[in-house]
């Protein structure tokens, strides 16, 4: 007979999040603006992206930690140094301008806005903008638009139509049949937790029946996940569980931590997709870890943070 699984302890759990800090720290001159982030045909993938990505998880755990823990610290000092390379919101301004219905400006600077950081110039220029039709009818897929929702909020906007429309209108909103689940349905729903709760922050923000949903799913799809070495989605659904009002019993959880840790290299980077049963190449380079090993560090954070004394946190 199988031994139970145990459950992840708050140290194991910590050493995740910590290890994939520093390797973020350690790397940070990769997270960086080049020459082509205000030009039209610019890739925002090697650009906006990561730092947006870097920006938002540094909020996030920022505010699941308290000043003089580790994480706490490294977060601030990342964020400080993300918004230092986008001019303190200057970049924003002139992104704005150029491309004033690429709502990726608003949805990254949303992230700085949330702590505080804010450009008063962007914000007078994207005042306008939010308020005309094209911007009310940009076509997004939902889980985009609740995202863009989200943004509006939290730079100080109105949103532009009622969340709740939205959010019914994702895959997730719809509380689709469970076996249904693989990888881009898996990245949609985590995007919509993450944007129902102001990436982590807001438990109450998720509908009782898409609670209950996830409560009972979502162990079976990390499970999933694991067999498959998708360790990027596999610290995307373990940030969904602690975000939850109620998370999944911390026992269901153990497996998807231990895999996670193993998973993770020794200089803390974490690679997206593993080899799985099928011998995939590992990629290592910064393209192939650097938003896993962000998502392991958002995950251990809301693990150990406010949720900490609710059901499903690790003892």
């Amino acid at each position: 007979m199988t031994a139970p699984a145990r459950a992840p302890s708050a140290p194991a759990v910590r050493t995740v999040g910590e290890a994939a800090l520093r390797w973020v720290a350690a790397n940070r001159s990769q997270f960086r603006l080049g020459e082509d982030a205000l030009a039209l045909d610019g890739d925002v993938n090697r650009t906006w992206k990561p730092l947006g990505e870097l920006a938002q998880v540094c909020v996030s755990v920022r505010r699941a930690t308290t000043p003089g823990d580790p994480l706490h610290t490294t977060a601030c000092d990342l964020l400080r140094h993300a918004w230092r390379l986008t001019e303190d919101g200057a970049v924003f301004h002139e992104l704005l301008r150029l491309e004033p219905f690429g709502t990726y400006a608003l949805e990254v600077y949303a992230a700085f806005a949330s702590a505080g950081l804010r450009h008063a110039g962007f914000e007078d220029l994207a005042s306008a903008t939010v308020r005309t039709r094209g911007w009310r009818l940009t076509e997004q897929l939902p889980n985009r638009r609740l995202g863009l929702l989200n943004s509006e909020r939290r730079a100080g906007f109105p949103p532009h139509r009622p969340v709740a429309d939205a959010l019914r209108a994702t895959w997730l909103g719809g509380l689709p049949e469970p076996w249904t689940f693989e990888n881009a349905s898996g990245y949609a729903l985590t995007h919509v937790v993450f944007h129902l709760t102001d990436w982590g922050g807001e438990a109450a923000g998720v509908p009782d029946d898409i609670a209950s949903y996830l409560g009972q799913w979502l162990p079976a799809w990390l499970d999933s996940c694991v067999q498959d070495d998708q360790w990027d989605l596999t610290a995307e659904l373990l940030a969904v569980a602690a975000s939850l009002p109620s998370p999944p019993g911390a026992d269901l959880l153990a497996g998807a931590w231990s895999a996670l840790a193993a998973a993770q290299d020794a200089d803390g980077g974490l690679p997206e997709i593993g080899p799985g049963p099928e011998g995939r190449a590992v990629q290592r380079d910064f393209r192939g870890r650097y938003h896993s090993t962000l998502m392991a560090a958002f995950a251990a954070a809301l693990t150990l943070g406010p949720a900490a004394g609710r059901q499903g946190a690790p003892a």
